[in-house]
């Protein structure tokens, strides 16, 4: 790959039993992970990630079956579940020494960020959360013709088969509707990173799904399980999203309450692409969360 987040350096690490992550690795100080969204890769961090490296070694993998990390075959719902890629994020800090770690998570990563923090607590010490409400609630809002903006969660939720046909017969233009339709600034990605992000979708289609699959599937089982058994994330946890309650309606602040002990909730202008389209201000909300 030729486009890289400067002064990084390009690292695969062994996470699991046949599944490594690529991951770009740079700073130096506390550790934090930044985790990528759709449909992107870590490059998204490629402002955000040299900003916070003044004072903390800052890892930004791609997830399992994204970029150029591994792609297992989605032989069970657990292989894309959150709680087996929020496992691979613990491997990753294993390898790389961190006991403890903050984890910030945008759109896809959000999920697996969330997941990790009720999964091992003692090992995350500051959540950042960007741009979703946790699984069940995604589900319970998503209604009327306001549901419309998410049609590609209920395509991928279907049965294996149909979703990665009709998505492999069309993948950029798929995948480029979301980076076109999610963005309040078009130059927010440029050209050579957008065929980076197409490109490595196209290569990854029945993960992508698979991954989308299991937020239908088990990952709702896991995370309203932790609801009904009182389990929280007690961490310090920043959520920053768009305006999703003047959109959808309901109260997202009132949405996260019930998940967390230590919350603070704020709402940027920016679009769903926040970090590279205020990569300024995602990068002090990053700097001020880990000074809780």
């Amino acid at each position: 790959m030729g486009i890289g987040i400067p002064g990084f350096e390009s690292r695969s690490i062994a996470v699991a039993d046949g599944v490594e992550l690529n991951a770009a690795v740079g700073g130096e100080g506390p550790a934090v992970v930044l985790l990528h969204g759709f449909p992107q890769t870590h490059l998204m961090w490629r402002h955000v990630a040299p900003a916070l490296a003044g004072h903390h070694t800052v890892v930004c993998p791609d997830l399992r079956g994204y970029g150029a990390s591994s792609k297992p075959q989605a032989v069970t719902e657990d292989i894309y579940s959150k709680r087996t890629m929020a496992a691979d994020i613990v491997g990753l800090a294993d390898t790389l020494g961190f006991d403890r770690f903050a984890l910030v998570g945008h759109d896809r990563g959000a999920h697996v960020a969330f997941r990790a923090g009720l999964d091992h607590p003692n090992r995350i010490s500051h959540l950042g959360i960007l741009d979703i409400i946790p699984t069940p609630d995604t589900w319970n809002v998503l209604h009327g013709v306001g549901a419309a903006v998410a049609f590609h969660l209920y395509l991928m939720a279907q049965p294996p088969g149909l979703p990665e046909q009709m998505i492999a017969g069309s993948a950029d233009a798929f995948f480029g509707h979301f980076l076109d339709v999610w963005s309040m600034s078009s130059d927010a990605i440029p050209m050579d990173v957008r065929a980076e992000y197409l490109r490595a979708c196209r290569e990854a289609v029945p993960s992508i799904v698979a991954d989308y699959r299991a937020t239908a599937t088990v990952d709702i089982e896991h995370d309203q399980a932790d609801l009904d058994a009182g389990n929280r994330l007690t961490m310090p946890v920043t959520v920053v999203q768009q305006d999703w309650g003047r959109q959808l309606g309901f109260d997202a602040t009132a949405t996260w309450r019930p998940w967390s002990t230590d919350l603070e909730h704020f709402t940027t202008h920016a679009g769903h692409f926040m970090a590279e389209e205020a990569p300024e201000d995602i990068a002090t909300l990053i700097l001020n969360l880990m000074k809780r």
